[in-house]
């Protein structure tokens, strides 16, 4: 196990940069998620803590180490890729202990490791099939295998579970998350699914364009979304998005209205407004509830409905044109052009002074 230090970190192609400067600590034992769209700069990321990539300016340490120009090989890192990289023509065996053998590892050594790496992701039974005999599950856990077998400082995984069907990545996902607690190592994981995030991390670090959005624990993040973008990335459905207008500003709230909601007092979190202001107001769809009496707080009328068994959720048309998501936890008949009126708790919802 090690620790983990990013300092200052930036990678540049030529003129164009594409990591901007980040400043990252993670902790022994701690697993890690970077998580953000496609191009945000994650991947490259841990290729540069793996080696594989050139650092062009900052200082990475690994276990208190500066490893900026040591070659992967002497890191003390195993990298698992999205693709399983295995060699067709050599057993599931002959696979996991691949890198001990290019190593010179004695046979008794080798036998032992391979066998503590096959009981821990319980595929002792595959230990002498070809890769063609596997499930795309089971590929993925020889990559795996072969990671654990060399008993490394820290362990990256670059979306694993991006070509897996979805029943097999929810498998592998609860084997990973089993996998760290077996093992206590520091892992750093890559992937665009904030479902893998959540579940996953014990620190979700959430990257766009290059830069840190936000760093915390998951359900930090969830309900304290730094800004607009994490607010909206994080959580399924994605947060409700409106713009309001800012009335009033008291020390601990800011009144907000517009034209499909009643003026409503949520929290500032430390955030700064003026009386006029133009601001966003953000609620999660599973945060609101049919008005069982009164007005409610928004108004609008029912689109669309998806009734999913445990939940039903509402496309819903706000009274000034926009639109809105509502995920009932409960399953509810509400036909389409029914008039619905919503109600929400303003201390479930955010303000956010940028616009959308």
């Amino acid at each position: 196990m090690a620790t983990v230090k990013l300092r200052g970190i930036r990678k540049s192609y030529g003129p164009v940069e594409v990591i901007k400067g980040v400043d990252i600590d993670i902790n022994d034992g701690e697993f890690v998620v970077f998580v953000g769209p496609s191009g945000c700069g994650k991947s490259t990321l841990l290729r540069m803590i793996a080696g594989l990539e050139d650092i062009t300016r900052g200082t990475l340490e690994i276990d208190g180490k500066r490893v900026n120009d040591l070659e992967p090989s002497k890191r003390g890192i195993a990298m698992v890729f999205q693709t399983y990289a295995i060699f067709p023509h050599m057993s599931v065996r002959e696979n996991v202990a691949f890198g001990l053998t290019i190593n010179g590892v004695g046979k008794a050594e080798k036998e032992a490791k391979v066998a503590e790496a096959a009981r821990i992701l319980q595929m002792e039974h595959l230990l002498d099939r070809r890769p063609s005999a596997l499930s795309g599950g089971q590929r993925q856990r020889v990559a795996i295998g072969r990671a654990i077998v060399r008993d490394p400082k820290v362990f990256l995984f670059d979306e694993p579970l991006s070509n897996l069907d979805a029943a097999l990545r929810m498998d592998m996902r609860m084997e990973i998350g089993k996998l760290h607690q077996d093992l206590g190592a520091s892992m750093i994981y890559v992937t665009h699914d904030q479902v893998e995030a959540m579940t996953l991390a014990d620190r979700i670090v959430v990257l766009k364009d290059g830069q840190v959005m936000q760093a915390g624990a998951p359900m930090d993040l969830y309900h304290e979304p730094a800004n607009l973008f994490v607010a909206g990335f994080l959580g399924a459905p994605s947060m409700n998005f409106m713009d309001v207008r800012v009335s009033e500003v008291t020390e601990s709230n800011v009144t907000v209205s517009n034209g499909a909601l009643d003026p409503v007092a949520v929290p500032r979190k430390g955030r700064d407004f003026t009386p006029g202001q133009q601001a966003t107001l953000g609620v999660r769809p599973q945060y609101l509830s049919p008005a069982e009496t009164g007005r409610g707080m928004l108004h609008g009328r029912v689109a669309l409905t998806e009734r999913l068994g445990s939940e039903t959720v509402l496309d819903i048309t706000l009274k000034d044109g926009s639109k809105l998501i509502a995920a009932l936890g409960e399953d509810r008949i509400l036909a389409p052009g029914t008039e619905v009126n919503l109600n929400f708790d303003p201390g479930q919802a955010h303000v956010f002074p940028e616009q959308r």
